[in-house]
């Protein structure tokens, strides 16, 4: 809402009455307004001063102590509850900020022996994991041991197959040889005995 003249006048002599007297030249001037305005607004605004200077001086010096007096209590205990409401605040704020402050700690508490324990674990994983390796080592040289193992074995057993059956064959040649010897020598009759007898004693 724009102002009125009225208060244009009014809203300048108030602020040149802090430095120096108001004169309508200097009103009309701040306030932009006609010297008519200036000089009728401005004489308005000194009798309400002087109008209003002249109550306070009736007003009785008790009163006006009472007043001040008042005034000074009222602003001690509004000075006091704002103190009050300041170290409250604070308080709360430094409060907050120290369970915040705990609340971090035992974060990094939490992730510290998390990341202990992942390390441990990963350290014992990998004891177990170069612990089977070597189990495995072992285990696959025996069974390359075994293995050869079984291979002699069975090429030694094919070698004594063969010998048994070279001295299977040695023994049936060696039968069939006495065999046949016997069969060279017998008496083919009674006759024969004799003869065969006499043969030998004369022998």
């Amino acid at each position: 809402m724009t102002e009125s003249v009225k208060d244009r006048v009014y809203a300048a002599a108030e602020r040149i009455s802090a430095e120096r007297r108001p004169t309508v030249s200097t009103v009309r001037a701040a306030a932009g307004v006609s010297n008519a305005d200036a000089t009728r607004y401005l004489k308005e605004w000194s009798d309400e001063r002087q109008a209003a200077g002249s109550q306070l001086a009736a007003t009785p010096a008790t009163l006006l102590e009472a007043a001040a007096r008042l005034a000074g209590t009222a602003w001690a205990e509004a000075s006091g509850l704002a103190d009050a409401r300041h170290a409250s605040v604070e308080a709360t704020w430094a409060q907050e900020r120290k369970d915040r402050d705990a609340e971090i700690a035992e974060l990094v508490a939490d992730l510290d022996r998390l990341t202990e324990e992942k390390d441990t674990a990963v350290s014992a994983l990998a004891a177990r994991v170069e612990e089977l390796q070597g189990q495995l080592a072992v285990l696959a040289a025996e069974v390359e041991e075994s293995r050869a193992t079984e291979r002699a074995v069975a090429a030694e057993a094919a070698e004594t197959a063969t010998k048994l059956a070279a001295a299977d064959a040695r023994d049936t040649a060696m039968q069939a040889a006495y065999e046949a010897l016997l069969a060279r020598i017998a008496p083919a009759g009674p006759g024969a005995a004799d003869q065969g007898t006499d043969h030998v004693e004369d022998q």
